[in-house]
């Protein structure tokens, strides 16, 4: 539904009052640049977070994947525990990016309202705190390896926030041989601040760094953010030259061709825990693996509706798993419900990193979960977009609350995971009630920002 230009200033000058007190509240607080803090020595484990790109739900072979092999993924989550309701805080890049790193649902910061944050001048505000400051601030040696997709200009560089090394690319996806951006056409690889132009496939790159990042002798323990660009859209696998074409990067493409993306990246994670090995850090080391969406044209998403860039369970439902040898018993199963923000949550908690109090967390510390001490919390999740779809959903228990551009539906996801009956008539008062819920969770946040015609 469209909005009377009326209806968008009075939007846009809410909209403005609100972000400028935040604003002011975020200087105000002690978790800025300015502030100097004593060295810390940490004594947790070493934590190291993959994250796909647009990995659809049953694109591994323990998910249900059946045309391609992912033995290294599926050997790590049979070692730990795999979740099979686990969320991405968004069904797009940028948002679920920005809740990884503040713990907070996106559309409580502006940047997270951009879906996906594109080139242009806006990106994750330097003195917000973030996972990897906290982790730094702990006494952890920090690393982001791959995507960043949380602004471009210098004032939001990942050295900005916490991150002792960067290597990889800024904006939102890259060529995987030129590294060209498929946005604005611009040369996109960094080494920390630096361009530097390094032949490879991007995937193999990535993990080669991360290998020679993980090999370096140091007394802190580590915290290493590996995001792979993989099996984002161009459609490259190893080997394919990079394309002629640019207004072609969405197009194309094939099952053997993603096929042969995603095994890339499983070798490299294959290489990634042989270096653990080798250095004796196995035991030592949370490992957690997750997608920041559902998938896209060659994805699997199992039994659910939809993809990427909707709330239908396609869209946000992903694959995760976690394993830390001795404290996560192996081969088990927790149908938490889950979400992006909680690994954020889960990754503080067991490196023993502070968090501002008034900047408080929306995640929920998965460990007890992942360990098997503790049952499963019944909890709601929420979701909003409203730029290239106007969707609201909201998950609690097995109920979901769904606003679509077509309508609002109810569905029972317990016997229902693929949202095919809607309950709304049968259940009107659990409609109502989540209805109103979800209303009173949106005034809490902030106020969605118009799309620029040229942007979308």
């Amino acid at each position: 539904m469209s909005r009377s230009g009326s209806e968008h200033e009075v939007i846009g000058r809410r909209a403005f009052v609100r972000r400028v007190a935040r604003a002011a509240a975020i200087a105000a607080s002690p978790y800025g640049l300015s502030c100097a803090r004593e060295p810390v020595r940490a004594s947790g484990p070493n934590l190291l977070l993959i994250m796909a790109d647009d990995l659809g739900f049953a694109d591994l072979g323990i998910y249900g994947r059946r045309d391609y092999t992912t033995p290294v993924l599926d050997g790590l989550a049979r070692e730990g525990v795999r979740l099979t309701q686990a969320y991405s805080a968004a069904p797009v890049c940028s948002p679920t990016r920005v809740a990884l790193m503040t713990g907070r649902y996106p559309a409580r910061l502006e940047v997270g309202l951009y879906e996906p944050l594109t080139t242009h001048p806006t990106g994750l505000a330097a003195n917000l705190p973030t996972l990897s400051r906290m982790l730094k601030d702990a006494g952890y040696a920090t690393a982001l390896i791959g995507k960043w997709h949380l602004g471009t200009l210098p004032a939001f560089h990942p050295h900005r926030h916490g991150f002792d090394e960067f290597f990889g690319h800024l904006g939102p996806a890259i060529d995987y041989v030129s590294h060209i951006n498929t946005e604005n056409l611009e040369h996109d690889l960094y080494d920390g601040t630096r361009e530097v132009h390094i032949e490879g496939y991007a995937t193999d790159l990535f993990t080669q760094r991360a290998l020679d990042w993980l090999r370096r002798p140091r007394s802190a323990p580590f915290f290493l953010s590996l995001q792979y660009n993989a099996p984002h859209w161009p459609w490259q696998a190893p080997g394919d030259p990079p394309y002629p074409d640019s207004l072609r990067w969405k197009g194309g493409g094939s099952a053997t061709t993603y096929a042969g993306m995603v095994r890339s990246m499983d070798e490299g994670v294959a290489r990634i825990l042989d270096a653990l090995r080798e250095r004796g850090l196995e035991r030592d080391t949370l490992v957690i693996f997750t997608s920041d969406n559902g998938g896209e044209l060659y994805s699997d998403m199992g039994p659910f509706r939809q993809s990427k860039l909707t709330l239908w369970e396609g869209g946000i439902r992903v694959g995760a798993f976690a394993r830390w040898p001795g404290v996560i018993p192996a081969d088990t199963i927790s149908d938490q419900v889950a979400t992006t923000m909680d690994w954020t949550a889960t990754l503080l908690r067991a490196g023993g990193a502070s968090w501002p109090t008034d900047f408080p967390l929306d995640g929920i510390d998965l460990m007890p979960q992942l360990r098997g001490s503790a049952p499963a919390v019944p909890r709601d999740v929420y979701w909003r977009t409203f730029q290239r779809g106007r969707y609201k959903a909201l998950r609690s228990g097995d109920w979901k609350y769904l606003v679509t551009d077509e309508g609002e539906y109810l569905f029972d996801l317990a016997g229902d995971p693929g949202e095919t009956t809607d309950r709304k008539a049968a259940e009107a008062a659990e409609f109502d009630r989540l209805e109103a819920a979800f209303a009173e969770w949106e005034r809490t946040v902030l106020e969605p920002i118009a799309l620029d015609p040229a942007r979308a």
